[in-house]
This record gives C-alpha cells, structure tokens and sequence, in this order.
C-alpha cells in the first residue's frame, strides 16, 4: 500500500484526486494537508511514499496587479514548492508530484496563427505566473537525486464537474447564446478524470521527469460549446459570421483582444509527447463533457 500526501487542502484537483483514489485504487491511500499557514511545518513526513502538490494561486488577470501581489505569486507558486519538496526529501518521501502547467510556454497563439509545441520548445513564459512556475520547476529539479524523484505535470486547461477558470465561462455561453463564433482553432485540453488517472499511475509506477498529458483530441472552442449545448437540450447555430471582430480585436490587442485570443487561439502538444506507457486517457471528449454537465455525475 501507498501512501500519497496531497499538500493543499481544498484545491479542485487534489480533491478530485483524494475522491479517485478512494473510489477505485486498493494499492494508494491519501491524506491531506493545508498549507495556508506554517503549521504544515510541524506535519511528519516520514512514511509516505509521495508527495502530491497542488498548492498555488491560479492563473489569474494578469494586466494590472501590484508588486505585491506579484511576490506572493513567487513565494506560493515558487518558494512553498521547493520548500516542501526540501522537507519530504529531507523526511524520506521517495516522489515528489508538482503542478505545472502548459503556461510556462507563453500565451497561445492569436486567431488564424497556429503554436504547436514539442518536446524541444523552449520555455517562454509571458507574465508572472508562468515565471513563477518555471522557477518552482528549476528549483524542485535541483533536489532530485537517485533517492528523490521529482515529477512535473505541465498539463493544458484542466476541466470537468465544479472545475473553475475558462470552461464555466463557455457553459454559461452555451445555454445563453443562440449562435457562438465558428472559430477553426484548436486547443489541447484535460478532463479530470484522466488526469486523476494519469497521477495514480505516476505514483503506481514511481515516476521521475517531465510530463504533458492532454485528451487524446484537440478540441475546438465551437464543438466544446456545441457539446455542451447538446447536455442541456440546446442547439447553438456555430456561424463564421464574428471572425473579422474577433480578428480586429486580437489585432488591436488590450483586454478584449486578450480575451479573444485566449477563447480562441490555437495551443496545442504535439499528441506524441503525452502518450504514456500505460493508457490513462479512460474518457473520451465526448463522455467528459456529459459527465461535467450531468447532474448525477
């Protein structure tokens, strides 16, 4: 039996992990552990196997903020990782799991341009955030040794039932709106259920290095909205007929224009990059989105 510590209480996905686990593995038990004050300190490490972390501020409006809200993104995003991965190693957990994300990459591409990364893409961060992540990822790098494996996850957008950022923005849309914009681009995406799985096999199989794991399917804006109109009954017209506004606004750029381009530019991984040795991909686009939107899921 494993024992995983899931460091950040209350956080969509390690709660989401912490249910996964308890619903389907007889070989992994989880525990716990808030780290919003230094009493996390005082925890014993001794006698887990991993260390699951999902602590750190998300993703948010990154255009106007101070200085001070900037260093609190660097000393939770950076500082408490590396921290925390120092006391597990020093405490004799084998495995540390760290939340990146696909934003150490920079933006994604505007409207009609295309940004495909590969294995060898260089890190490009576009703002704080992203910065933040890649310096926790630099400084976890530097603890591991032949007894301290270190994994970093630099999933897509994460989505699925009671997940927050963009995805409940486009389901409000999807039962609101009679027609949404038929934009051709594509995104990579992940429900919440595959990375649930994805993390139990890293843990399972004792897993060291870097990992992208996405759907199997990219996904385009317009089918994402379309398929959850469909969950509610709805059918929303997809039409052409937005693109020169939507086009204008990512050229003029500003907050609108940022927002265009973050609903409907193009960002994917190549698909190779994320296979693994073991198939974690158990829901289909489609199922995902029925299970997200479904009331008994």
């Amino acid at each position: 039996m494993k024992r995983v510590l899931i460091t950040g209480a209350g956080s969509y996905i390690g709660t989401a992990f912490e249910s996964w686990i308890a619903e389907r593995s007889d070989s992994i038990v989880t525990e716990t552990l808030g780290m919003r004050d230094g009493a996390w300190r005082g925890h014993d490490f001794h006698g887990y196997d991993s260390v699951f972390h999902v602590a750190g501020l998300a993703h948010a409006d990154v255009g106007k903020v101070s200085e001070e809200t900037k260093e609190l993104y660097y000393k939770v995003n950076c500082d408490l990782a590396v921290e925390c991965a120092g006391k597990a190693k020093a405490e004799g957990v084998g495995q540390f799991i760290f939340m990146s994300s696909i934003i150490v990459y920079g933006d994604s591409a505007g409207i009609g341009k295309r940004k495909v990364i590969g294995r060898d893409t260089p890190l490009a961060p576009a703002n704080f955030y992203g910065d933040s992540k890649v310096r926790a990822e630099k400084g976890l790098r530097e603890l591991e040794d032949d007894g301290f494996r270190v994994v970093i996850l630099r999933p897509p957008m994460i989505y699925g039932k009671g997940s927050k950022g963009n995805y409940p923005l486009l389901a409000k849309l999807a039962v609101k709106l009679p027609f949404f914009p038929k934009e051709e681009n594509q995104r990579s995406m992940l429900y919440i259920g595959n990375l649930c799985r994805f993390v139990e096999l890293m843990v399972e199989n004792g897993e060291r290095g870097i990992f992208y794991p996405q759907n199997e399917e990219y996904v385009r804006t317009a089918d994402m909205v379309a398929a959850i109109a469909a969950e509610h009954g709805k059918r929303i017209r997809l039409t052409g007929i937005f693109h020169p506004a939507l086009w204008l606004l990512g050229k003029i750029g500003g907050k609108l224009g940022g927002l265009a381009d973050k609903a409907f530019g193009n960002m994917v991984y190549e698909k190779e990059m994320s296979d693994y040795r073991e198939e974690y991909r158990v829901y289909g686009f489609r199922e995902s989105v029925h299970l997200t939107e479904s009331r008994d899921a």
